[in-house]
């Protein structure tokens, strides 16, 4: 039997049928016999499941598989596109995410002894709660940035000597430019490494390109989520490959639209199963991600990263247009500095805009791209230095009227 295989059939029987969420999906499945079996029988669930069942049972829905009393961890979704769902973790499950962060850290080649700078406030997501406390638990000295304006962050970080920076990707381009503003340019500062996660920003090229030349380090992207954990970390030998942690889950990429699985070289939608959070567990979670599985010598990885979101593309005049995508050209300009999407779906066509904090001849030459490449006139306006909202933690840069 597979280690996968195993491990699955493991996570059943720690989980039925104290789990009612999950004992009133499945009933009792039995052993699962391979993969394809468990795939066959055992249904998605998906965020609106987790949604209506914390509206019936709130707060904390029925998805924890112990008493309430041993979870001593409380977190929650950021709600980007819904309502934030609260998520709570044993500590067995809060070992286990710390134990897929130190994977992350690793795979980004960090180590005992390095010094990591987290610029942002923690907030009630779980994702910098848990890169923090595991870089602390595997002796990285984790420098708290918290409370802080920019500039005295990038002081402290000066002053606390750091090699390491884990921020979304606006953030570092953020911190670049205040730097630049201060006279205090980040090159200078000695980080050598920067994990960014949050956004996808850190496998699409133009804005890896932009952050690393800026701060002239090397940026690693990882993604996960509250509820689901750690997920991913950068390929050292390939930035463009976002390694997967089949260690810990088992990964699907479907057909959107059938739910079929999708071929190496096709995009279709990560499917997510935790096989070691048994205290409040996820079975073959549709996560919204769209990625590209490609072959590699650990089951399978992701070229490009994530590559947008299945609730992010939106269609203008029968173009399809994916935030990641727009983020590439805009990045592209280095003189811009913050950008807005507005999407106005209130006339019988839907219009799409942008504004961008730079000249009105970098707007109108990024407008000549856009439609260059769209086949799209897509209107951009310039917007005078500092106008444009500013973001530590993931950016909400589209604005969607309805």
């Amino acid at each position: 039997m597979s280690s996968q295989l195993q491990k699955l059939n493991d996570l059943i029987h720690a989980i039925l049928p104290a789990n009612r969420f999950y004992a009133e999906k499945l009933g009792t499945p039995g052993i699962f016999t391979s993969l394809s079996d468990f795939t066959t029988r055992v249904p998605f669930t998906t965020k609106d499941e987790l949604a209506a069942d914390r509206e019936t049972h709130p707060p904390y829905g029925t998805t924890h598989t112990f008493p309430l009393s041993n979870y001593h961890r409380f977190h929650q979704t950021s709600g980007t596109r819904s309502k934030p769902l609260i998520w709570i973790d044993d500590l067995d499950n809060w070992t286990w995410i710390l134990d897929n962060w130190e994977w992350v850290w690793r795979g980004a080649g960090v180590k005992a002894g390095d010094i990591a700078f987290f610029p942002f406030s923690f907030g009630p997501f779980l994702g910098f709660w848990a890169g923090f406390e595991a870089a602390t638990r595997m002796g990285v000295r984790a420098v708290p940035g918290g409370g802080l304006s920019s500039e005295d962050r990038l002081h402290l970080l000066v002053q606390s000597q750091s090699t390491i920076l884990c921020c979304t990707p606006t953030y570092a381009l953020r911190l670049a430019e205040v730097g630049e503003k201060i006279k205090l340019p980040v090159s200078s500062l000695g980080i050598t490494k920067i994990i960014v996660c949050g956004e996808p920003g850190g496998s699409i090229l133009e804005t890896r390109q932009r952050i690393e030349t800026a701060w002239q380090a090397r940026v690693y992207d990882h993604h996960g989520m509250t509820e689901i954990g750690p997920v991913s970390v950068s390929s050292e030998s390939d930035p463009n490959l976002l390694l997967l942690r089949h260690e810990s889950y088992f990964c699907e990429v479907i057909d959107t639209t059938t739910g079929s699985p999708t071929p190496l070289g096709k995009t279709g939608e990560l499917v997510l199963t935790t096989l070691g959070r048994y205290g409040s567990p996820l079975l073959r979670y549709r996560t919204g991600d769209l990625v590209m599985p490609v072959a590699h010598e650990d089951h399978f990885a992701l070229r490009g990263g994530v590559l947008s979101r299945t609730d992010d593309m939106v269609v203008i005049r029968g173009i399809n247009i994916h935030p990641s995508s727009i983020d590439a050209i805009v990045r592209s300009f280095p003189d811009i500095a913050e950008y807005q999407v507005e999407i106005d779906h209130r006339p019988a066509l839907a219009e799409i805009n942008l504004r961008v904090e730079a000249t009105e001849e970098t707007a109108a030459a990024l407008a000549r791209k856009l439609r260059s490449l769209f086949t799209l006139r897509i209107p951009v306006t310039a917007a005078a230095p500092g106008t444009l909202p500013t973001f530590e933690v993931k950016a909400k840069r589209w604005n969607i009227l309805r």
